[in-house]
């Protein structure tokens, strides 16, 4: 594959220089400091325009290919021929070499995104998770710290989701976007272009685990999915169908094991079966 790319993107890629007024003990103050850039970008594959987004304008050559692998719309960086960034950082043009690839209608993406699906929408997409990965309390812990310490643009400017690839000892692989959908692309393209196996691999998030998210998860074959916050009752479910474990609101050696807690815990409390059913006929999201 030719990228062709300022591909050296500057040091404050994804921030802009901002002032503002800090308000709090003593007088207020007159503060010069950086906040998180958001800017609209598109892909356009094999000439077509296929999505504008709401994006952090940083790392767009692995959101483009990243989106393009979760969305199942390429398997492989072999299927790409050609990706070039624009001198602005405001599109992303891939060419692949099957060029009568029918493209689904043009989408427009905010950073927060949305959903309006329902669990039979998602359920059948993919098959139950086989995977004997493991990772207890304190590993998660300390992986989650790891991405807290490496999550540079949030440090310089707050305002920002992280997202990383992790394995029982160390992150991988670290993105930084305005959409935490954006970030697990980023992710996905990151690990196409370092060549990374992504399966039997942890995804750490800032943000809530949607159904989108644990769709974009299980693409990647990632087994666990946590996240400082919360996660939707959709992809509950889904997790559970697909075999997946998500833990939320991870924070220092405190957390919640929604499903399939058996890929952290050894032993289980009274009360919680292992694979308990799911009732999913009602579930509809709108993230």
């Amino acid at each position: 594959m030719k990228l062709k790319d300022n591909h050296s993107q500057p040091d404050h890629a994804g921030v802009k220089p901002t002032r503002f007024i800090s308000v709090g003990v003593g007088s207020p103050k007159h503060i010069e400091g950086e906040i998180v850039d958001e800017a609209l970008a598109c892909i356009s594959v094999n000439g077509q325009e296929l999505a504008t987004f709401m994006c952090t304008p940083r790392d767009l050559d692995a959101m483009a290919l990243g989106f393009l692998y979760n969305e199942n719309l390429i398997k492989s960086l072999d299927e790409v021929t050609n990706l070039r960034v624009s001198d602005g950082r405001t599109c992303v043009d891939v060419w692949l070499h099957d060029t009568s690839l029918k493209l689904p209608k043009r989408m427009v993406l905010t950073a927060g995104c949305g959903g309006g699906v329902t669990f039979d929408d998602l359920s059948k997409i993919h098959e139950p998770l086989q995977s004997d990965l493991r990772a207890t309390p304190q590993v998660l812990a300390d992986l989650f710290r790891q991405m807290h310490l490496g999550a540079d643009l949030y440090q310089r400017a707050r305002g920002i989701h992280t997202a990383a690839i992790a394995d029982q000892q160390e992150i991988l692989l670290q993105v930084e976007d305005v959409g935490r959908h954006n970030c697990l692309d980023k992710l996905a393209g990151k690990a196409l272009l370092k060549g990374l196996p992504t399966r039997d691999g942890i995804i750490l998030s800032s943000g809530r685990i949607s159904s989108e998210m644990i769709n974009k998860a299980r693409r990647l074959g990632t087994a666990i999915i946590c996240s400082r916050t919360s996660p939707t009752s959709l992809s509950v479910a889904l997790a559970e169908s697909w075999n997946m474990t998500i833990v939320a609101y991870l924070r220092q050696e405190r957390m919640r094991i929604y499903t399939h807690p058996e890929r952290v815990l050894e032993d289980l409390p009274a009360g919680w079966e292992v694979n308990h059913p799911v009732d999913v006929e009602e579930i509809h999201s709108y993230d």
